[in-house]
């Protein structure tokens, strides 16, 4: 085989390990961990229970098309650990991560059949969308799959798109919808919420001197919805939550053009800086606004807080899916 790296385990049960004499497999990039993948993964869980294997979830880390086409790659939707945490609450037993490599991308559709699905995970049963495509330049399709399969005696089904509002629901649409700050028509088509984990840096502390003091966040590696303010909920290192009215873009009414994800935690007193965060963004409340006094954004950010407590309040506490 090609110098192709080892599987790394993401997330398991214990009816699962890399001995596993078989399992019941789907694989895909899982970006964002959509109703459609959903729907994937419910079929491949019930093909397991049929053939009595554990299921197993098999993704990528990079996005191949990170190696492919570096400069058109989608941006992500999801970490690898969050993607795993939430395939594996919808089921799974396993969620296994084949690191990326040229080696891998440039595998032809049949290798990748023989010395991944069939060699590596020793899969006797195998769930795809019916878009699904594998192998070198994607040349691998499901009719390939299906001949493939038959050949070996490998149960393969397919899962027809799940639609929404008469289109289907794909990480594409979702990107479409985040990067225009649709937060709560994205919601409607994901398993949990959109979610950005960062670092707390050091700001510019002007919050602090206005009774609104922010986490400023860094190193976030996902797609940031538009510039806007946004209700969310924000999970600590300790696992406590907290509503947050969070502002994403430039402090235009402070004269700067950096884009900034500042995040104001209602009600919280503390140090965090050097902190891991999670946001969970629940709704969008506004745009980026232009204001001419500190008390016209005192008045504002007053208006903020108090819609976003509301939001929070009025939704489900989903922070326990993570990582």
């Amino acid at each position: 085989m090609p110098d192709i790296p080892s599987l790394l385990i993401a997330a398991a049960s214990g009816r699962w390990t890399p001995e596993s004499p078989a399992c019941a497999v789907t694989v895909g990039n899982f970006d964002g961990v959509h109703l459609g993948h959903a729907a994937i993964v419910r079929q491949v869980c019930g093909a397991a229970r049929r053939l009595e294997v554990p299921a197993v979830a098999f993704t990528f880390d990079p996005h191949p098309a990170a190696l492919v086409r570096p400069d058109a790659a989608p941006a992500p939707l999801t970490t690898p650990l969050r993607r795993a945490a939430l395939l594996r609450s919808l089921g799974v037993d396993a969620v296994v991560v084949q690191p990326t490599n040229r080696a891998l991308v440039m595998l032809p559709a049949a290798d990748f059949y023989a010395d991944i699905l069939r060699g590596r995970l020793r899969a006797s049963a195998i769930v795809e969308g019916s878009d699904f495509r594998f192998g070198a330049n994607r040349s691998g399709d499901i009719h390939l799959l299906e001949t493939l399969c038959s050949r070996d005696g490998v149960r393969l089904e397919t899962v027809p798109a799940v639609m929404a509002d008469g289109l289907p629901v794909s990480s594409s649409r979702l990107r479409g919808l985040i990067s225009t700050g649709a937060i709560r028509e994205a919601a409607l088509l994901l398993t949990a919420a959109y979610r950005l984990t960062g670092t707390v840096v050091e700001g510019a502390r002007r919050g602090r001197t206005i009774g609104f003091p922010t986490a400023n966040l860094s190193a976030i590696a996902t797609l940031l919805p538009a510039a806007g303010v946004y209700a969310a909920r924000v999970t600590l290192p300790d696992g406590s939550t907290h509503p947050a009215a969070v502002h994403i873009g430039p402090n235009i009414s402070f004269g700067e053009t950096r884009i900034t994800v500042e995040a104001h935690l209602i009600g919280f007193s503390g140090m965090l800086y050097g902190s891991t965060l999670d946001v969970d963004f629940l709704d969008r409340l506004r745009d980026t606004q232009k204001f001419d006094s500190i008390d016209a954004v005192k008045a504002q950010l007053t208006v903020d807080v108090a819609r976003a407590l509301e939001i929070v309040d009025s939704m489900p506490d989903e922070s326990r899916i993570s990582v």
